[in-house]
């Protein structure tokens, strides 16, 4: 069964460039991250609610499915990229979302002109990847890097939910 997910919170990218004049009118800092995003879980809150204590609005990039494949696998993601965005929205700490097609998010980044640039604790400026990194320069964004929150993942939650359902077939419909 499909619902319509009506999501005022996700944005094209030419109308989260017109809000983000509105937002630097309003002296609002805005804060960027990105990512797959695809069952959240407490690792997932713990980075967003962090992130977005570095600014007064928090943009999240989130990957197209087509991406999420190339860098994850054919059998990912676990849920649309509608779906992604809805949960996303849901959460008072973020402020807006961005679907992304292409592999990296120069393009984005130049058209959004971040303050923040915020990345989980497993990156370094090192591991940013170089056309990016130029973009957040070029822009004068800060680059931050937040803690990671050992042990979640969405592959454990994946490999959890296999786990829990190997010895019993829930029945259709069933969560």
């Amino acid at each position: 069964m499909s619902l319509p997910l009506v999501n005022p919170k996700l944005l094209s990218l030419p109308d989260a460039e017109a809000a983000r004049v509105r937002w630097r009118a309003d002296g609002k800092r805005v804060v960027l991250t990105n990512g797959v995003f695809d069952l959240l879980h407490t690792g997932h809150l713990f980075f967003l609610q962090k992130a977005r204590t570095l600014g007064d609005v928090l943009c999240v990039m989130l990957n197209a499915d087509a991406s999420v494949r190339a860098l994850k696998g054919p059998r990912r993601p676990v849920q649309s990229e509608a779906e992604r965005a809805y949960a996303l929205a849901a959460l008072a700490c973020v402020d807006g979302i961005v679907i992304f097609h292409g592999s990296r998010l120069a393009k984005e980044i130049l058209a959004l002109r971040p303050d923040v640039y915020v990345k989980a604790g497993d990156y370094t400026l090192e591991k940013l990847e170089a056309t990016e990194r130029a973009a957040l320069q070029l822009v004068e964004s800060r680059i931050e890097f937040m803690p990671f929150l050992a042990g979640f993942s969405t592959t454990a939650l994946i490999a959890k939910i296999k786990a829990a359902t190997s010895d019993s077939s829930p029945a259709a419909g069933e969560i």
